[in-house]
């Protein structure tokens, strides 16, 4: 088994154990080398009073993968700081949040994601955020 297939295993795991991410719906997709995707099918009860996607579950999105696509690189993190911008409005049939790891030091790891919603017109950018994680023991 390859070190990605292990991140990916390990990380769908993990995602399994958090009762959040399983009453989100959340589905690691991939997983390895600094990256990670998540997918979560739209759900009416994850929305805000205007039928958009509710922006708690697009930070929990966003900082999901940025924690996913560094622990493929660092182990086990946890966020110190996090920060996102909704660029419009999240509506779609389905969420792909897009982690990237930027930088991986001992003590911080710099990882973005980037939140996109499909539809049948097709997939745009709804969202980007950024999170300082710390690696724990």
């Amino acid at each position: 088994m390859t070190t990605a297939e292990m991140d990916l295993q390990h990380l769908i795991a993990t995602n399994a154990s958090a009762s959040f991410n399983r009453r989100a719906g959340f589905e690691v997709i991939a997983a390895g080398n600094g990256e990670a995707e998540i997918h979560m099918t739209w759900s009416d009860d994850l929305t805000q009073y205007a039928g958009h996607l509710h922006a708690g579950m697009i930070a929990a999105l966003l900082d999901t993968a940025c924690g996913f696509a560094a622990a493929t690189v660092a182990g086990s993190v946890t966020a110190s700081h996090f920060s996102m911008n909704c660029l419009k409005p999240a509506v779609g049939r389905r969420f792909i949040a897009k982690g990237t790891t930027m930088r991986a030091g001992r003590r911080q790891v710099f990882a973005r994601a980037e939140l996109f919603a499909e539809d049948e017109k097709g997939t745009s950018l709804v969202a980007t955020g950024e999170t300082v994680l710390v690696p724990i023991s």
